[in-house]
């Protein structure tokens, strides 16, 4: 397995997953199939981001990739039930042989997939997001939060904050939650992560955060060693970014309110776990956050994998890097139960050197 001499070094250093580290882990080595991904998105979705970009005007093209993405296979055995929240839809899933609080299992996962708050859904991400109920033995509240051009950020947040309430209507405890997401719903984790702790609703198991967008602030990634380099975003896309969210805000009346989670108090934090490709231009965002975290006393796991693309977890049908991600979500999210149970010690020190549910139901055949 790739980075195997990475991965065991780390699980006995200070604890293992769960311990304070000031500096990231360096996952080493990428397959031959990592490196043609790259390759593949270096030359077709990159230039599509900058052609858009230079276009003299806004281009919100519907939502396809959602649309087409209804055709992908998921785990064999993989269970899904839709559930309507206040302001959303979202699905309940859970893995072949992964039972839910009724059947005995207290722990569960929210998950914000990505997409720059402007594309993708529970379709794209229902694959993504079975394995990491596989790997993780939990269920997964997969939100369909509401996005731009039609919806400001904040208005995401506070789906996900509805899908957190759900949860808890449904018996689960907040020390019980996992909140996780890749890329914009990075952003999603750690904001509603924060959301609920301010609205006193409880204290969440951990957050997991898969090549997180954490700044919309782009001036952070133009300074970094990664501007030119990440095969997926050119900078310019990310700058767009930047301007159509602030406008949103501004057209809602509510510009300098929100708050990116690289900006926002962590010291009440539970632990967390980023993951991010060595190359990736928000590789600027992890590592900011990351320093902030340790700042704040929390712990946090910070694992650079070389080389491998954005969101490269959601390749793991055929991507070993992204099978051997997806394993170090699973252990990190199961590991999380010893906090109660005293096994989670190093978790208190840190140092500071850096709606209800619809009767339809999907089951996966292949």
């Amino acid at each position: 397995m790739v980075g195997t001499r990475e991965r065991k070094k780390a699980r006995t250093h200070g604890g293992g997953h769960l311990s304070v580290a000031a500096d990231a882990r360096y996952v080493e080595g990428a397959s031959l199939q990592s490196r043609a991904l790259g390759l593949g998105l270096r030359h077709t979705v990159r230039p599509v981001l900058d052609l858009w970009t230079r276009l003299p005007f806004d281009l919100f093209p519907p939502n396809l990739l959602e649309h087409a993405a209804r055709l992908l296979p998921v785990h064999e055995g993989t269970s899904w039930r839709t559930v309507d929240l206040a302001r959303c839809g979202s699905e309940l899933l859970s893995a072949k042989g992964v039972r839910d609080i009724h059947g005995g299992n207290p722990r569960v996962i929210l998950y914000f997939h990505g997409g720059a708050f402007l594309t993708c859904g529970l379709n794209t991400h229902r694959r993504l997001v079975s394995r990491i109920s596989h790997a993780s033995a939990q269920p997964v509240l997969n939100v369909g939060y509401r996005q731009m051009p039609y919806e400001p950020i904040a208005e995401s947040v506070a789906d996900g904050v509805d899908g957190f309430r759900w949860l808890l209507d449904q018996g689960y405890r907040p020390e019980d939650v996992t909140i996780a997401g890749d890329s914009a719903g990075g952003y999603l984790a750690f904001s509603v992560a924060r959301a609920v702790l301010d609205q006193g609703l409880g204290r969440p198991a951990g957050v997991v955060a898969l090549s997180p967008l954490l700044d919309v602030d782009a001036s952070r990634k133009r300074q970094h060693r990664n501007a030119d380099r990440c095969q997926t975003f050119p900078l310019r896309a990310l700058e767009k970014f930047t301007d159509v969210a602030l406008r949103m805000d501004t057209r809602r009346g509510i510009n300098g309110q929100r708050v990116c989670p690289v900006n926002m108090p962590l010291e009440d934090m539970p632990p967390a776990l980023i993951q991010i490709g060595s190359r990736e231009i928000l590789l600027a965002d992890a590592e900011h956050m990351a320093a902030r975290l340790v700042q704040a006393g929390v712990p946090v796991d910070l694992q650079v994998w070389d080389r491998q693309v954005h969101v490269f977890q959601a390749a793991a049908s055929w991507v070993p890097e992204a099978r051997a991600a997806i394993e170090e979500i699973g252990e990190f999210v199961s590991g999380l139960a010893g906090q109660e149970s005293g096994a989670g010690d190093s978790l208190t020190t840190a140092t500071a050197t850096v709606g209800a549910a619809t009767p339809r139901t999907g089951v996966a055949a292949v």
